[in-house]
C-alpha cells in the first residue's frame, strides 16, 4: 500500500498513516483504508488495531481538497458506498463498526475528515500540546459530510455539536477530552506507552471476550442521521460558493505545511475574501 504502513505483533494491527507532505485523506487513502479493514474483518487473528501517523506534526489534515477540481471523482459521492452512505461516511462507519477494537493514537492535527475518522475509531487518545481536532467544513461553505455530525451528537451532546460544527475552532486535546470527543488527554511523552500498553492488554483477553463486550455494548444505529447530513453536505456542496471557497483556500495555500498550521484562519480570510453572498 502506498499511504499505509502495517504491521501485526500478537493480535494488534498497527497502521501509520502515510501521505506526504501533510497527510490528506485523499480518495487512494480512502481505498487502501477501506480494503484493508475489509480484509482485517474476516481475520479472526487480528483483535486490535491502532492508527497512528509517520508525520508527528499531522495525524489526518482532512479530505483532499483538490477533488474539487476532479468532476468525475465527486460526481456521485455515493458510488460504490454501502446503501444510504456516502463514499466519505462509509469509511468512518468502516472503522466504527469493525470486529476488532479501534484505536486512533493522536499526536497531531486532524481536522474534517481526519477529525471524522478519530470520531470513529472505538478509543482515541490525544498527546497534550501536540494534538489538535476541528471541524472546519463550515469555513469552505459545507457542512461535516463524513459521519462527523453524528459522531460528535452522540459523543458530546447537541449543544457542544453545534459549537465545535459552527465555530469551526481547532480544539486542543483537554478540551477535546472535556467535551467527550476523545477518551483522554495524555502528555505528549506518554501517549505512546499508554496506548501501546492498552492495546496489548486487550488483544491479550480471552477467546471471544472483545466480541462478547463489543456486542454488549453496540455502536448507535446512525442510518437516519447518515442520510440527513449527506443532504445537508450535498445541497452545499452544490453550491458555486462552496467550489470558489475551496479554491481559493488552495491558492492561498492549503494542504501545504504552513497552511495547514493555522487553517482556520486561512479559510476565514478565503471567505472573507470571496464576492459571493453565500459563502459571507
Amino acid at each position: 500500500m502506498s499511504t499505509l504502513h502495517v504491521t501485526r505483533d500478537r493480535g494488534v494491527v498497527t497502521v501509520v498513516l502515510d501521505n506526504p507532505p501533510v497527510n490528506v485523506l485523499s480518495l487512494p487513502m480512502m481505498g487502501e483504508l477501506m480494503t484493508l479493514l475489509h480484509e482485517l474483518r474476516g481475520d479472526g487473528t487480528a483483535k486490535v488495531i491502532v492508527f497512528s501517523s509517520a508525520d508527528p506534526e499531522f495525524f489526518l489534515a482532512h479530505v483532499d481538497m483538490t477533488l474539487v477540481d476532479d468532476a468525475e471523482a465527486i460526481a456521485d459521492p455515493t458510488a460504490g458506498a454501502p446503501e444510504g452512505l456516502n463514499v466519505f461516511q462509509a469509511l468512518g462507519e468502516a472503522v466504527r463498526t469493525a470486529p476488532q477494537v479501534t484505536i486512533v493514537k493522536l499526536a497531531g492535527l486532524a481536522r474534517g475528515g481526519g477529525a471524522e475518522f478519530v470520531a470513529a475509531a472505538d478509543l482515541s487518545f490525544a498527546a497534550v500540546g501536540r494534538a489538535g481536532l476541528g471541524q472546519m467544513e463550515v469555513l469552505g461553505g459545507i457542512v461535516p459530510g463524513g459521519g462527523g455530525t453524528q459522531y460528535l451528537l452522540h459523543r458530546t451532546g447537541r449543544n457542544r455539536a453545534l459549537e465545535i460544527v459552527l465555530g469551526a475552532d481547532l480544539f486542543d486535546a483537554e478540551t477535546a477530552e472535556r467535551y467527550g470527543w476523545i477518551n483522554r488527554a495524555l502528555p505528549a511523552g506518554e501517549l505512546d506507552g499508554f496506548v501501546d500498553r492498552l492495546a496489548r492488554a486487550i488483544a491479550d483477553l480471552p477467546e471471544g471476550t472483545i466480541a462478547a463486550v463489543k456486542s454488549a455494548i453496540p455502536p448507535y444505529d446512525l442510518s437516519a442521521g447518515m442520510l440527513r447530513e449527506h443532504e445537508a453536505w450535498a445541497s452545499q456542496f452544490a453550491r458555486p460558493a462552496a467550489e470558489q471557497l475551496l479554491r481559493g483556500a488552495l491558492a492561498a495555500g492549503a494542504q501545504t505545511r504552513d497552511g495547514e498550521r493555522n487553517l482556520e484562519e486561512l479559510l476565514r480570510r478565503a471567505g472573507r475574501g470571496t464576492t459571493s453572498p453565500a459563502g459571507r
